[in-house]
């Protein structure tokens, strides 16, 4: 007896077509579905691909970024504004001048947000700048030690920069979560503060994706964020928003670096006229006046009154200190009818020639004849 012959497995599908339950048919219906909306989320994409250069792009929105709690918001740049020449300009020149500061503590920074979140490099830049120790550790790897040490580095900040006027648009957790535009803000004050030699890009604003939570759901809204305004000469300073007008110093440095040292050697003569009183002597009027100790003992001289010790450093060690003996100087030459100086106080700490000559300027011009 011949073997029955082998049905083909090729025919079983074929059969099991007709056999085919309610739910087979359902799940080929949703597969055709699926395979129709993959087409045409293809369509769209190649059309959004096409038309992306003519359309405004939306900030990259990383999965992190969505694990927010009700009401809460995060911000993020615009990448468009992350290519922006004048914000790569603005980066790159407070990066050189971190790393000029703290080229002898062998510090280089690379990135803002990943070299300054912890505290550290924020640290050393403000005890360089400010020539003061925060009590501090020096190395902390946990994040509760972190947010600790940045909050007291943060604190010393806002004593330096609230009593100026300054609006705080940072705080720990904004730069601890590596937020840029937090610290640029904090850099940028500091920089203007402290007066530093460096020339900020004007005019520098950035396109901010702010994503919150609201009922469940995110909502993303864009807003313009300000950096830096406008800079005259090193920078903008936000104690004279309009340009101040020209004096004559402006134009002795500018026009008539010769004559220069007539003015300084006069200034020194009568100067030490009358410091030898107290047997001092200058002979270097940006560094000798730059703690304000003898523009205070000048006033007092100038005006025939001790000055109590206890209202001014006699030997001031910090930027702090030296800048209060300079104000308080300031104030004494208000109090015997001068005008307030043009100059600020964190300028004649800084060694700014200019404006050491201004302030002496004045008190010759008032005391010249006094004897």
């Amino acid at each position: 007896m011949s073997a029955q012959p082998l049905r083909s497995p090729t025919l079983r599908p074929h059969r099991m077509k007709k056999e085919e339950s309610f739910l087979g048919k359902l799940g080929g219906t949703l597969a055709r579905k699926k395979k129709a909306k993959e087409v045409s989320d293809l369509q769209e994409e190649g059309k959004n691909a096409i038309n992306a250069p003519m359309n405004p792009s939306t900030a990259d929105i990383h999965p992190e970024d969505t694990l927010l709690e009700e009401n809460e918001e995060r911000t993020m740049i615009d990448p468009n504004s992350k290519e922006d020449p004048k914000f790569k300009e603005l980066i790159k020149v407070l990066i050189d001048w971190i790393n000029d500061v703290l080229v002898e503590e062998r510090i280089i920074v690379k990135q803002l947000e990943e070299d300054l979140y912890d505290g550290q490099v924020l640290q050393k830049l403000l005890e360089k700048l400010a020539d003061r120790k925060l009590n501090v550790a020096e190395v902390t790897q946990s994040e509760i030690g972190q947010k600790q040490k940045l909050q007291t580095v943060l604190e010393a900040v806002h004593d330096l920069l609230r009593p100026h006027g300054w609006t705080i648009k940072w705080n720990v957790d904004s730069i601890h979560g590596k937020n840029l535009i937090s610290i640029l803000h904090l850099l940028v004050a500091l920089a203007m503060h402290f007066r530093a030699p460096i020339r900020l890009p004007e005019h520098v604003s950035v396109q901010v994706v702010v994503v919150r939570k609201r009922e469940g759901l995110l909502q993303t809204t864009h807003v313009s964020e300000e950096l830096t305004t406008t800079t005259d000469r090193i920078y903008f300073n936000f104690l004279f928003p309009l340009k101040p007008e020209r004096d004559a110093f402006d134009t002795l440095f500018d026009h008539a670096p010769d004559k220069l040292s007539v003015v300084k050697k006069s200034l020194i003569t009568f100067v030490n006229k009358h410091l030898n009183k107290l047997n001092l002597e200058v002979t270097e009027l940006e560094t000798q006046f730059a703690d304000g100790v003898y523009l205070v003992l000048l006033m007092g001289l100038l005006e025939d009154y001790f000055v109590p010790l206890h209202n001014f450093y006699l030997t001031p060690e910090s930027f702090d200190q030296k800048v209060h003996n300079v104000s308080f100087a300031f104030e004494l030459m208000q109090d015997g009818g001068l005008k307030k100086p043009k100059a600020r106080p964190e300028d004649v700490v800084n060694l700014d020639l200019k404006s050491t000559l201004r302030v002496l300027y004045n008190l010759f011009t008032k005391y010249k004849n006094v004897e």
